[in-house]
């Protein structure tokens, strides 16, 4: 009954609280991006917030208790230093560019309204299928805590999001989903240390996983590679399905439209720099602590289904108090990721695909007609398709690194690229992906780990931006545009000073303070008792390596935006021609 309650009186919250963020709206800009007027706090929030839903908390965590926690580490730490990527080579141009979507700022860099509608297409099916897997992991934390049909659930979180999404637009997407990140980062840590307190700490959990001979290697950097239900055959295929991933996902984290978009929100682009520092810090500690949870359930119960074990850990393990916690943080992960693909969805459709309105009064009216048309599409398909979260969230999330990850940089950082290339290479990512992976799915082709859908049709889209780019000119309004965005300007820049460099100072501490806990608390611990457990020595020095790798890249994300927030050259001043890629 307790948990019942819980739930229903966050649904509650989070639609008083949107409603609330909703009395500031008076124009499409306060509608769309919030008047572009957003603190680093709240973008902080927005952004972990928009990347960790359902899947992460049911999906990940249940691919660390089916036996892979470190592999799991190993792809945060490459895909983490995507924030700074992001924002670096992205998304403080992107901001710069006072788009109001990211397609529309596809349509501004390249001049051209046919890039703008194939960005929008992708945005809403590929978000659109986003949305259902995230939905999915609501309805089934809904069932699951308060024993009603999985349907109800469905429902009732769709109308709370719809709800609040339609009369605030982005200002209650940003204000709910700081709340949410606050609640399920609470979760996360108090559940966490619970759980592996309970065990007798790292050593007592890295011990227990090292004696249990049901996943055997679960301990060990690379996870459980013996056995039927392995899922990779050998430590090299597990290292390289983490740094492939690891890739893809920072590709995901630099360009998506469901994290790029909140750049635009910000109050300016220092703010862009240190949401993105402090995201990368977040999710380094997300990932360390979450992922040695999902392994350690597996000493109360080898034998769950993955994608419920963290929801049965906190029914059966945590008390009362901390399992509600941590069960209305995973909930509201999933809602929050929900609010901001719906509202994404809904303002692609109207400001990207759909004919452009005649005043600001019928932009606002249309956006929110599509964002309730994608919502109760979402809200049929979701009803009839069954729940796979993790595998839908993944499958969804690939298909942006492989067609605009490729585009996004490239219209910063080169000169060369055309309409026609950026146009191309969206459409062939993006259904190159799509076609893939379904035939994957299907068993139609069997691609060995290193030759993942979303790698051969990221090439395909590389390979089509630059053939379509070499036979079309770049136009006087591209260069134009490209010069626009490369201008510094020291009233933008003034403050990127202190504040900045003292994010950047805390993200390298941050990253040495993650690097000796693991190295510690996991390398030491797992060398300690190597001759016990008959563990290789190639395994405990992959366990020093991951200790070292995750150090390093937040090292390196400090130190670059330490360097970036230097002062700025003189105002006006044009970057040079050789700073840009050819």
């Amino acid at each position: 009954m307790i948990y019942t309650l819980a739930i229903l009186f966050s649904l509650i919250a989070y639609f008083v609280i949107g409603h609330w963020a909703g009395r500031r709206v008076k124009h499409l800009d306060d509608y769309l991006v919030a008047g572009r007027n957003a603190p680093t706090f709240l973008i902080l929030g927005t952004l972990v917030a928009s990347y960790l839903s359902t899947s992460a908390f049911l999906g990940e965590t249940g691919f660390a208790y089916q036996g892979y926690p470190f592999v799991m580490l190993i792809f945060a730490a490459i895909s983490t230093s995507g924030c700074l990527l992001g924002a670096l080579a992205f998304g403080r141009y992107l901001r710069r560019s006072g788009a109001l979507t990211v397609p529309e700022f596809f349509g501004k860099r390249f001049a051209s309204r046919r890039v703008q509608v194939i960005a929008g297409l992708t945005t809403v099916v590929g978000l659109g299928a986003y949305l259902l897997g995230v939905m999915q992991g609501a309805g089934i934390m809904f069932a699951e805590l308060t024993g009603m049909p999985y349907w109800v659930g469905l429902v009732l979180v769709w109308l709370t999001y719809t709800g609040f999404i339609l009369y605030s637009g982005s200002p209650g997407v940003l204000l709910t989903d700081t709340v949410m990140f606050v609640i399920f980062s609470v979760a996360a840590l108090g559940g966490s240390l619970y759980i592996i307190n309970d065990l007798g700490g790292w050593q007592g959990v890295i011990d227990g996983l090292s004696s249990q001979s049901q996943k055997p290697g679960i301990a060990l950097w690379h996870g459980v590679i013996e056995g039927d239900g392995a899922t990779f055959g050998s430590p090299g295929e597990a290292l390289t399905w983490g740094l492939t991933l690891g890739l893809v996902w920072a590709a995901v984290l630099a360009a998506s439209p469901w994290q790029a978009s909140r750049y635009l929100m910000a109050r300016n682009e220092h703010v862009v720099m240190r949401s993105a520092m402090l995201t990368a810090v977040a999710l380094a500690i997300f990932y360390a602590l979450m992922m040695m949870t999902g392994a350690a359930i597996n000493l109360y119960d080898p034998g769950l289904d993955p994608e419920r074990a963290m929801v049965w850990s906190a029914l059966n393990i945590l008390p009362p108090w901390l399992g509600v916690i941590i069960l209305t943080g995973v909930f509201a992960a999933g809602l929050s990721s929900c609010s901001t693909f719906l509202s994404i969805i809904g303002f692609s459709l109207s400001n990207d695909i759909l004919p452009a309105s005649r005043s600001e009064a019928a932009a606002m009216r249309a956006s929110r007609i599509a964002v309730l048309a994608a919502g109760l599409i979402a809200l049929i398909l979701a009803l009839f398709q069954p729940p796979a979260v993790m595998a839908v969230v993944w499958f969804a999330a690939t298909l942006f690194a492989s067609s605009w990850g490729p585009v996004a940089l490239m219209s910063i950082w080169s000169r060369r690229i055309t309409a026609a290339g950026a146009g191309w290479g969206l459409a062939v990512g993006f259904v190159g992906n799509l076609v893939l992976s379904l035939m994957d799915q299907a068993g139609w082709v069997q691609l060995p780990v290193y030759l993942h859908p979303v790698v051969i049709s990221t090439l395909l889209a590389l390979a089509v931006i630059l053939v379509a780019s070499r036979l079309t000119r770049v136009s006087a309004a591209e260069r134009d545009y490209l010069a626009f965005l490369h201008r510094h300007d020291a009233r933008l820049e003034a403050n990127w000073g202190k504040g900045s460099r003292r994010v950047a100072i805390f993200t390298m501490l941050s990253g040495i303070g993650v690097g000796v806990f693991l190295w510690h608390q996991y390398a030491d611990t797992l060398a300690g008792m190597a001759e016990r457990h008959g563990i290789p020595q190639g395994a405990v020095m992959g366990a020093y390596g991951l200790a070292l790798g995750c150090a390093v890249m937040l090292l390196i994300a400090g130190a670059v935006g330490y360097r970036v927030t230097r002062p700025p050259r003189e105002v006006g001043q044009v970057a040079n021609a050789g700073e840009l890629a050819e």
